[in-house]
């Protein structure tokens, strides 16, 4: 007994995964190209860098697409609970510990392409009505800051809320001015970028119960990936993905 006990104590002192923690509950929202599902397996930019980089350290886990503001409150409320892609910021940094970062992203003000907006800065939009949804770091930032805000329980309203006239702006993230995923809701033409008004990187953000030896291993198998081509060979691979409805 004491001879297992001592064997048991020298491999979790090692760090071996498969006893030093119970598997990782990896959550994501439905967010194309970069998080869906295809035949109930999660795959996008992020959701196969992801699996990737739990692969090359070592760790097991499940993972699955759920509703945002559900995926991001199963990580700050849930041991050995991640989400991704979750902005970095400052309200936050304290609330997670952070892998990464697996991308970046722009948080851009999208208006209706039949109305003129002046709107060269945020400032010049604090007497319009901002869509955002509950819960997302953009909804965070613009209340924090003062802002006519409008949260939606879906993302997916808010589209159908500007094109209505019942919000003047839509603030949304997007990579590189990628807008490919916006096309599963709406005729793209009808809605366009009126200002970027914010850049920021995001992450894995694990709850804190996540060890920090867990965190540096896997920011390690990022870092490999970065060094030996996979993270471009992953965003080439969804260059050129297209949304269909």
């Amino acid at each position: 007994m004491a001879v297992g006990v001592m064997y048991l104590a020298m491999l979790l002192a090692a760090g071996t995964p498969a006893l030093a923690a119970p598997p990782l509950v990896i959550t994501a929202e439905h967010s194309p190209p970069a998080s869906m599902k295809v035949d109930g397996q999660v795959v996008g930019r992020e959701g196969e860098k992801i699996r990737e980089m739990l692969a090359r350290a070592g760790y097991a886990y499940s993972i699955d697409v759920l509703p945002w503001k559900r995926a991001f409150t199963m990580a700050q409320r849930d041991p050995y609970t991640c989400v991704y892609s979750t902005s970095r910021t400052p309200e936050r940094e304290l609330q997670f510990k952070w892998v990464g970062p697996t991308d970046e992203a722009e948080w851009v003000l999208m208006g209706r392409a039949n109305r003129k907006y002046n709107v060269h800065t945020l400032d010049d939009a604090r007497t319009l009505r901002i869509g955002t949804y509950n819960g997302d770091a953009r909804d965070e930032f613009l209340r924090a800051r003062g802002f006519d805000v409008d949260g939606a329980s879906d993302n997916a309203a808010n589209p159908k809320k500007l094109l209505l006239d019942r919000i003047d702006l839509w603030a949304v993230g997007m990579r590189n001015n990628d807008r490919s995923a916006l096309a599963l809701n709406f005729d793209v033409g009808q809605i366009v970028p009126v200002l970027t008004f914010h850049h920021v990187k995001v992450y894995l953000a694990c709850n804190p119960s996540v060890p920090d030896a867990m965190v540096e291993r896997m920011n390690a198998a990022l870092d490999s990936m970065r060094k030996d081509g996979t993270f471009s060979r992953l965003d080439k691979k969804y260059e050129q993905w297209q949304a269909h409805k």
